[in-house]
């Protein structure tokens, strides 16, 4: 179950990569959102140009065991949809004053963290924490943004004493997953799901036995699906003038997520460390 669970930015991020009949359906729905809730199956199958069985199964691949549970979910997900039409995603435009991109880019931070609540799942993130707490060592993988999420992640983990390291380029990522075994559990961060050095990477730590923890978009990509636990994150359409900021945000909030996770739950053994590497550092500001 997702943490604040809306059903239409579930379908939102899903919708690319669903088959061509569920897409068909996702489509309709995103588009005629108020109507939904008054339709039947048999309606939304004759609009959609579907069928009974396709609209259920679309119902079943976002997570419902039927179109009544599916249904009473989005008129729930109804309710928030004129506060979200008022805080839209907004992409960066030629000619902005300073006080316009402030707002933008704070309002876009605040959007991809909410509506990652939306699609991550509580259960997935308690899993994770459990095999992040009985590892070996962890391994981070991620390139470009990705990367340097992986490097956070990194920091956080080397204060509470856990073995880890990150690796941000194809080579160093291939040596590393050749070296995992099943004591070890390796994060693979990519907002595409789809980045081929990634999953080269994750084709050979999941061989050696690995358990492989993917941070990625909302999607049936093939590094969600391969992947033993996929913490999903919802972000705006990335384009060439906004980037990987949403993304970015997203995977470092999941990241602090697991982090604290693990801290809390070993507290009473990692408060030294946490306390002696707080300590180093201050010690190096003092005059």
């Amino acid at each position: 179950m997702s943490i604040n669970d809306n059903i239409l930015i579930k379908i939102r991020d899903m919708k690319d990569s669903l088959t061509p009949v569920e897409k068909l359906v996702a489509e309709y729905i995103l588009e005629n959102v108020e109507e939904i809730p008054h339709l039947s199956i048999k309606n939304l199958a004759q609009l959609t140009k579907t069928s009974d069985a396709s609209v259920l199964r679309f119902c079943k691949t976002m997570g419902y065991k039927g179109y009544r549970n599916f249904i009473v979910s989005i008129s729930a997900s109804l309710g928030s949809m004129d506060e979200e039409q008022k805080d839209q995603y907004t992409d960066i435009q030629p000619g902005d004053d300073l006080s316009t991109i402030i707002s933008n880019i704070a309002l876009n931070n605040c959007k991809s963290i909410e509506d990652t609540l939306s699609v991550i799942d509580k259960n997935e993130i308690a899993r994770a924490v459990k095999v992040l707490r009985e590892s070996k060592r962890i391994a981070f993988f991620g390139i470009g943004a990705s990367g340097l999420v992986g490097i956070d992640a990194e920091q956080k983990f080397s204060r509470i004493n856990k073995m880890c390291h990150t690796y941000t380029d194809g080579h160093s990522q291939l040596t590393a997953a050749t070296l995992l075994d099943k004591n070890d559990v390796a994060i693979f961060i990519s907002n595409s799901g789809t980045t081929m050095e990634i999953l080269d990477s994750l084709e050979i730590a999941k061989k050696n036995g690995a358990c492989i923890i993917a941070i990625t978009k909302y999607n049936k990509s093939e590094l969600a699906v391969k992947a033993n636990i996929a913490l999903s994150i919802s972000t705006p359409e990335v384009t060439i003038r906004s980037g990987a900021m949403g993304s970015r945000i997203a995977m470092l909030t999941v990241i602090d997520i697991l982090f604290a996770g693990v801290a809390s739950a070993e507290y009473k053994n990692v408060k030294k460390y946490l306390a002696k590497t707080h300590d180093i550092i201050a010690s190096k500001h003092r005059k």
